[in-house]
């Protein structure tokens, strides 16, 4: 399983996908183009950031690099890079919270089809509570899951509580690298500890796998609450400090400043945003932050503990 099958994924669902010298770029929609697979930490030439402006009409562009690279937020992936994983890599609380929830939940592969209907409703839900509603409709959900049915190297997996999916996953393997690209559940079936039974079951058998050295659980979001990675590192997972970036038009680039950024984070205070505002503050963030010297930069809280 390789990139290919990642960007194909993509584009069976009417997602512009680009291939460039350094890595793939998947078209976000608004014209923002991410670089895919999100592990690799690339370094592209100006020339080549500038095709992809000129060539696809991109307005605003974001990826990962090195530490050492000359520009971007000072950031982090959510990853777990140690060759094992059991309970006892945890702390005592989460350790407590996985045993609750493996007596109160089966963890098992599903069936994309459950996924995309059943799953439907947990992804929902964890959106309302990570106050990001909007981001994705049911037709797109649906769409993903079933592109991903037809593709090697997807995984479909769910929490069962009783007769009940309280808690599911979608999962992609890249060569050696791991993704677990959704995870979601219903705020009834938290008590029953569901998203720490699936993560601790799905990050062990992965680990179990002899191809596999990396388990990648997401990017530094531009709009998630930071308790959404706190699950993350209390499960094991640790922050890999990288730098994340936010590159615009540079048409854009005058407008993009201080000022204009605080009337953005003006216009999300008082309630008028969209989900698609909240990513454009993300972006203006990253991209301001990412002008200043690494050394000047404070970075998430996570990368100081």
């Amino acid at each position: 399983m390789n990139a290919d099958i990642f960007a194909e994924w993509f584009q069976s669902r009417g997602i512009q996908v680009v291939r460039t010298a350094s890595s793939y770029w998947v078209n976000l929609g608004k014209r923002v183009y991410q670089a895919f697979p999100y592990h690799w930490l690339i370094h592209p030439e100006k020339s080549e950031l500038e095709e992809l402006f000129q060539t696809y009409n991109v307005v605003g562009i974001r990826y990962s690099t090195s530490l050492t690279a000359p520009a971007g937020c000072l950031s982090y992936h959510a990853v777990h890079e140690q060759p094992s994983y059991d309970l006892d890599m945890l702390g005592k609380k989460a350790r407590y919270d996985v045993r609750q929830g493996l007596k109160k939940c089966h963890i098992a592969r599903i069936s994309f089809q459950q996924l995309a209907d059943e799953g439907w409703p947990l992804l929902a839900d964890t959106l309302e509570r990570q106050r990001r509603t909007g981001t994705i409709t049911f037709g797109d959900w649906r769409l993903l899951c079933m592109a991903a049915a037809k593709l090697p190297g997807f995984e479909a997996w769910g929490a069962q509580v009783g007769k009940d999916l309280g808690g599911s996953a979608l999962t992609f393997q890249m060569e050696d690298c791991s993704y677990i690209l959704y995870q979601q559940s219903h705020r009834k079936y938290l008590s029953a500890k569901v998203n720490n039974a699936l993560c601790f079951v799905l990050t062990q058998k992965m680990k179990m796998r002899p191809n596999v050295s990396l388990i990648h659980y997401g990017l530094h979001s531009l709009d998630a609450p930071g308790s959404v990675d706190q699950f993350k590192f209390r499960m094991g997972y640790t922050a890999k400090p990288v730098r994340q970036r936010v590159v615009f038009h540079p048409w854009l680039k005058p407008c993009i400043n201080q000022a204009s950024h605080a009337m953005v984070r003006r216009l999300l205070r008082i309630g008028t945003g969209t989900p698609s505002l909240a990513k454009a503050e993300g972006m203006m963030r990253f991209y301001l932050e990412g002008l200043r010297p690494l050394n000047e930069q404070s970075g998430p809280k996570c990368l100081h503990n």
